[in-house]
């Protein structure tokens, strides 16, 4: 397994743990792919999930910049039209710092862009 899908199966976990309901992972498209699809108290989430091992060189947030917000976007329409939701969208980031057989800190920025 590598760090990004520890460290989204760690995020996907994090979202259970707070009621939420995980839709779908991994959804690719020829546009991006978002790594979390999932339904919390009524909102539809779609998460980036970064993971580093610690922020001291830079929070992982910066990783998601604005061609990377325009991608998810576009693959989070495609995901609408396929898909049938009441729920309204939201974008959030997942920050994941730490690694295997660690503690682990997450930081869930919500409504990120």
């Amino acid at each position: 397994m590598t760090r990004g899908e520890w460290g989204e199966a760690q995020a996907a976990a994090f979202l259970a743990q707070k009621g939420g309901r995980i839709l779908a992972r991994n959804y690719r498209t020829r546009f991006g792919e978002l790594d979390i699809i999932a339904e919390l108290s009524g909102v539809l989430l779609f998460v980036e999930v970064k993971t580093r091992k610690n922020d001291h060189f830079a929070v992982a947030r910066e990783a998601v910049t604005s061609r990377k917000q325009q991608r998810l976007r576009i693959t989070a329409e495609l995901w609408l039209q396929e898909h049938s939701t009441p729920f309204q969208p939201r974008f959030d980031v997942i920050e994941v710092y730490g690694e295997p057989e660690q503690a682990v800190r997450i930081v869930h920025i919500e409504n990120a862009f």
